[in-house]
């Protein structure tokens, strides 16, 4: 995939803006109604033979308080476990003779299930996701079982490190707010959850004006509208919680130092944007500039990221890799490094010093590079129907809408003054917060680091 990206990259820029000319337009239009109950309809009907159809719920464990977190990802656990209409097993068999693939997943804001199927079974996989979101039937001996499930689960999360330091990272970015909590929500919670809290997450947040149907491949529209109607119109119309509460950022740190670990894993990160603020595409194309490296691919050196080749060259990490991450009003934008104790100063020196060089002293050449980039892995993720719906129902809660992506080329398409401009906005002289674990002994000290961000240096 890499090195797909940086052949097409390598490309003039010429001859790459006319192969990405040609993809857009050649996609299909994506169709968006909304229904008397507010819930929306979107889709893209592209002739597969496959489909993908899911729904997209504005609810996650941003909508928790202190007493109930965990709540939302509990129930997307409970919603297989069976309906009044269907037990597990007729759940589980129907899906596989089907030959379909049933999912769902929870993050801070957005709940999600989807189901992928042949397109001429769009009607029972509507049926099938309908049923399951307002039939389930959430008996206590599920409950119970399933409470043992996600406790495993939590287990398994504490093992992979880069999960553990980007929960920290929030934990101390949103201090005190429901984006500083964590998906799963903690250990005295799930022992606790109970069949109440469920049917009340579900009565309060399920309902029509939350809710986007979207589906891709092989759909017609006006099929999945009237499936939405049948199986969705007496969806509750008025949604009575309260707003969406802010989650003020606070410059700060965790550290969980422990000498016995073999590689240190770091994150360090600015507050961003949201998801629909203008600023978010040149700091997604600034987190293009920053880059990915993983020793394991072995071209740093030939990389166009600074960064990646001052890692390989000096030997500073293991692996890095820049992220922006986008809510509804804030987010965080930085980098994740796992590195040997003994090269902890220098990367994160490295880092703050190519933030630096975003701020004041990043080329042209260098920006359409990234924005070159950038639209490759845009068309690359696009590949099939289930990447697509995803794209449809996270833009239509993000944006109300989904944006074209010739609108999404046309906003890309920033100079090098815009990138500054934006860096310094975001990233030059703000207090970072810094989540880190592992041997971190020769980690600079907050002050230190909150330092260098604002020193330029030659």
């Amino acid at each position: 995939f890499n090195l797909l990206a940086l052949k097409i990259v390598c490309l003039p820029v010429t001859r790459s803006t006319q192969a990405v000319g040609q993809v857009l337009l050649n996609v299909p239009e994506t169709k968006v109604t909304t229904l008397d109950n507010g819930l929306r309809v979107a889709s893209e009907d592209s002739g597969l033979t496959t489909c993908t159809v899911g729904l997209w719920i504005d609810a996650g464990s941003r909508y928790e308080n202190e007493r109930n977190n965990g709540t939302a990802h509990f129930l997307e656990h409970m919603a297989f476990k069976g309906t009044r209409k269907r037990s597990q097993l007729d759940l589980e068999l129907e899906i596989e003779n089907m030959g379909a693939h049933l999912n769902a997943y929870t993050s801070r804001e957005q709940t999600v299930y989807y189901a992928k199927a042949f397109s001429r079974d769009l009607p029972r996989a509507v049926e099938i996701l309908a049923d399951i979101i307002q039939n389930s039937t959430l008996g206590e001996a599920e409950i119970e079982r399933e409470r043992g499930v996600i406790l495993r689960e939590m287990q398994e999360v504490e093992t992979n490190l880069q999960e553990v330091v980007f929960d920290y990272l929030h934990a101390t970015a949103y201090q005190d707010t429901p984006l500083g909590r964590t998906i799963l929500g903690p250990t005295e919670n799930i022992k606790t959850i109970n069949r109440g809290d469920l049917v009340e997450y579900i009565t309060t947040h399920y309902k029509g004006p939350r809710i986007v149907l979207a589906a891709a491949g092989g759909v017609s529209h006006n099929e999945l509208i009237n499936l939405a109607k049948f199986h969705f119109g007496k969806l509750p119309a008025r949604y009575s919680a309260e707003a969406l509460l802010p989650c003020h950022f606070t410059g700060s740190e965790i550290r969980v130092r422990d000498d016995k670990m073999p590689l240190a894993h770091i994150a360090i990160a600015v507050e961003a944007v949201g998801w629909s603020h203008p600023d978010t595409i040149p700091l997604m194309v600034a987190n293009t500039l920053i880059g990915n490296w993983d020793r394991s691919l072995g071209s740093g050196m030939n990389l166009s990221s600074k960064l990646a080749q001052m890692a390989c060259q000096g030997n500073l990490c293991h692996s890095f890799q820049s992220f922006n991450t986008c809510y509804t009003d804030t987010g965080l934008w930085g980098l994740y490094m796992v590195c040997e104790a003994g090269t902890v100063s220098d990367m994160m020196r490295f880092t703050q010093l190519e933030w630096m060089s975003l701020c004041t002293s990043v080329t042209e050449s260098e920006v359409n590079r990234a924005k070159n980039l950038l639209r490759t892995n845009m068309l690359l993720h696009l590949d099939g129907s289930t990447p697509i719906c995803e794209d449809i129902g996270r833009q239509m809660l993000c944006y109300s809408r989904r944006i074209p992506l010739h609108e999404l080329e046309a906003r890309i398409d920033v100079n090098a003054t815009t990138i500054k401009d934006v860096c310094m906005k975001y990233i030059y002289n703000k207090a970072p917060v810094i989540a880190a674990v592992g041997p971190i002994e020769q980690l600079p000290d907050y002050n230190g680091i909150r330092g260098g961000m604002h020193w330029l240096r030659p």
